[in-house]
């Protein structure tokens, strides 16, 4: 008796309801950040400067610096508020955009294959493209909603209505295309972490290929999604034409990854996957070896961007003085406290602090997949594998927070900056922070491995905190359940032992609270 035809997309709703309940809380607390960020530059930036002439003389000082051109992109439009507030919007917080949306068509697509979940989905009466499908049809909802959001968010913060819905055109656009290179990436990939090595490394070539083009030729520019942003010119004359190679470039990307789909068997990948020794290693017997193996590529890739970015930001520091000639924006930069390569070690220390996330959610699907049963009926205590993650995640940080520092100096030196203190002292001076973020999410591990979705909240939501604290003045308790509230501009600022006691005491409670849950729970 032959199977009745079923359409290859048959039950993505289904699929499509649970996947957003899978990110109700992740995409939520992105996208909310995001536009969080942009609101704050919408409503800050404005009276950072006097009068028009600042403006302009701060976006002609942009326009003059290339490292500043290559990081952020030009201001084609030197008198346009807009476009000096969304300097950093337009091709640097894109980037998180779009790794945003990759994270998430990956969690739905290469993750669920390699965990099984699509081949049980596969026995029932769903269609054998329903999961890409439902992942893309995410995705596309998701990059409205921000997209709306951020253009209402933007004109209520003062900026150019229009203006604003073509830059929320923008950000829905960017999304769409990292959605669409995520599909592709799961294709030719034979795991999650390849799938996410192909997107990451794609989303670099766009913007690497993008500061090219912006300090260079600029035809090459146009060659890059993330280069469509700034020509777009959304607070300038608006090239609404250009909106539209977003999403035909989405299409183009959701028909390669479904031809491609269709030339491989499920659970594998077009690109296979190098096979290991047969034999493993002596010193992977212990569990914190076996964790340092298992992550040592993710450490190797983030030293290196950790260091890339303490470079590329040390060679800006010394030229930033041309963006604020003003007085009234250094009275503000003052009166905040912050000096230029504290607010940067600021940003760096959020970002680093996902590396931690990295390691103990790895350390959660592990323990939902059954793996970490697997290392525990072996000779391994709970303590050890418990041990090794936090370990890893919290020396780990450190270790990306030093590599930033001396990358800092270099840069600094480089760029023959006027002396301002131990810089490698002042990246320190954030450790004890990340590591209480670090220690949140190695304590929501221990509370269970429905919880682990949450570790992706914590440095976002204090990062948040701290920023919406300080636009709304909120009371200084409130601003003080942040960690990243407690750390002194270092070098504008001395080193406080108090502050970083405190922090690490925080950490160490955190820790043994943590242990105490772990050992109490029953695994998976």
């Amino acid at each position: 008796m032959s199977r009745p035809y079923r359409p290859a997309t048959t039950g993505w709703p289904l699929l499509l309801r649970i996947a957003l309940r899978q990110d109700r809380i992740l995409a939520p607390v992105a996208i909310g950040v995001l536009v969080l960020m942009s609101v704050a530059s919408a409503a800050a930036t404005p009276g950072l400067y006097a009068d028009e002439a600042d403006r302009v003389h701060a976006a002609l000082a942009i326009n003059a610096s290339p490292a500043i051109v290559a990081l952020y992109g030009p201001v084609l439009d030197v008198t346009s508020v807009g476009e000096l507030s969304m300097t950093k919007m337009t091709v640097l917080y894109a980037v998180f955009v779009a790794v945003l949306f990759v994270v998430l068509v990956r969690r739905h697509t290469r993750v669920d294959e390699e965990n099984g979940r699509t081949e049980l989905v596969g026995g029932t009466a769903v269609g054998r493209d329903a999961p890409l499908a439902a992942a893309l049809l995410e995705a596309v909802v998701l990059a409205l909603a921000l997209g709306v959001l951020m253009a209402g968010g933007n004109a209520l913060s003062g900026l150019d209505a229009v203006g604003s819905l073509a830059f929320g055109a923008v950000w829905a656009g960017t999304a769409l295309v990292a959605s669409g290179i995520a599909a592709v990436a799961a294709q030719l990939s034979a795991s999650a972490r390849t799938c996410a090595a192909f997107a990451a490394g794609a989303v670099g070539v766009e913007f690497v290929v993008r500061a090219v083009g912006d300090t260079g030729p600029g035809w090459l520019s146009w060659c890059s999604p993330l280069g469509w942003n700034t020509q777009v010119r959304a607070y300038g004359d608006q090239r609404w034409w250009l909106l539209l190679l977003y999403p035909a470039l989405s299409v183009v990307l959701v028909g390669v990854a479904v031809t491609l789909r269709g030339r491989r068997d499920l659970g594998s990948g077009l690109v296979a996957a190098r096979p290991g020794p047969a034999t493993g290693s002596p010193r992977l017997a212990d569990a914190l070896s076996l964790s340092i193996k298992v992550h040592a590529t993710t450490i190797v890739l983030w030293s290196v961007a950790a260091g890339a970015m303490g470079v590329v930001f040390g060679m800006i520091a010394p030229g930033i003085g041309d963006l604020l000639d003003s007085e009234t924006a250094q009275s503000i930069i003052d009166e905040l406290g912050g000096a230029l390569v504290a607010a940067i070690l600021s940003v760096v220390a959020v970002v680093l602090s996902y590396f931690a996330v990295t390691v103990v959610n790895h350390a959660g699907r592990d323990e939902a997949d059954g793996r970490a049963e697997i290392v525990l009926a072996t000779a391994t205590s709970r303590t050890r594998w418990f041990a090794a993650s936090a370990v890893v995640a919290l020396v780990g940080t450190a270790w990306l927070l030093v590599v930033t520092g001396v990358g800092l100096w270099i840069g600094y030196v480089a760029a023959d900056g006027p002396g301002i203190g131990n810089l490698l002292v002042a990246a320190l001076a954030w450790v004890p922070a990340a590591w209480v973020v670090g220690a949140l999410a190695v304590l929501t591990l221990a509370l269970g491995v429905r919880w682990t979705g949450l570790v992706w909240a914590w440095p976002a939501g204090f990062l948040t905190l701290t920023l919406i604290g300080d636009l709304v003045d909120l009371p200084g308790w409130v601003k003080g359940l942040s960690p990243y509230s407690h750390v002194p501009s270092v070098p504008a600022d001395s080193w406080s032992w108090g502050s970083a006691g405190g922090l690490t005491a925080v950490t160490a409670v955190l820790l043994a609270v943590a242990w105490w849950r772990f050992r109490e729970r029953d695994i998976g």
